[in-house]
């Protein structure tokens, strides 16, 4: 039998898409959006400040992922102007270096949650309409290697962290078995330690590096596997 990567058919160009990527103005957030652009989509590029959208290739767009109007808004924006939605990527994200959880300040821990797992709850909330209309449209949710808890791989503080992107993983797994059947191809993706503001000077991986699987994931066909987590183009465990 196949295993999934190689059943996975992808899109040699994007120029009939309309992609949403939040949190597009830095690092892997920046890199996904440059690269869909270049693949011809159609990309509005999500930031809590408009003005900080400096690429020309771009449709700007105000978002904030913890204030559900103005994400009402700016799906209303994509709506009136394109009309349609087929690939969001949730990637705004936040990353507290806290110590272990007898220590944790729970202010922390809701402003994780708040923007890494309402935030992707909200925001794939008010586009689904708009995905749904077109079969194969796809979402894909920024997770991490630390969100990992299948494996005995959950210890080593960040809890407030940790726990959001386990969390990610639900709402990827609910999002397949909810809304595969109407064609949604949902996945979560581990970009790898990159080095960003949150990932630091010291991480292995570029920004690019990091937006590679995220990009290949918005390429899916139609019927493409869904509701996994995947880390350099493979399947790898929750």
């Amino acid at each position: 039998m196949a295993s999934p990567t190689e059943t996975v058919e992808i899109k040699s160009d994007l120029t009939d898409d309309v992609a949403l990527v939040t949190g597009a103005t830095r690092g892997i957030g920046a890199e996904i959006a440059a690269a869909l652009t270049e693949l011809g989509a159609t990309v509005y590029a999500g930031a809590r400040t408009r003005g900080d959208v400096t690429a020309p290739d771009q449709q700007p767009l105000t978002l904030d992922v913890t204030d559900d109007a103005a994400i009402e808004s700016a799906i209303d924006t994509i709506r009136r102007e394109q009309g349609r939605l087929t690939i969001l990527v949730n990637n705004a994200g936040i990353f507290p270096e806290t110590g272990p959880l007898h220590e944790l300040d729970l202010d922390a821990f809701d402003d994780t949650l708040d923007v890494n797992l309402r935030g992707p709850v909200s925001v794939t909330k008010h586009a689904l309409p708009l995905l749904l209309e077109e079969p194969g449209s796809r979402v894909v949710t920024l997770s991490s290697g630390l969100g990992q808890f299948t494996e005995g791989q959950m210890g080593g503080q960040y809890p407030a962290y940790r726990i959001s992107k386990v969390g990610a993983g639900g709402l990827t797994a609910y999002l397949d078995a909810e809304y595969g059947d109407e064609g949604l191809v949902a996945n979560a993706v581990s970009p790898g330690w990159v080095r960003t503001d949150m990932g630091g000077e010291d991480a292995p991986r570029t920004p690019a590096e990091g937006a590679e699987t995220p990009v290949w994931l918005a390429r899916f066909r139609p019927s493409s596997p869904a509701g996994h987590l995947w880390k350099d183009n493979e399947i790898v465990p929750w």
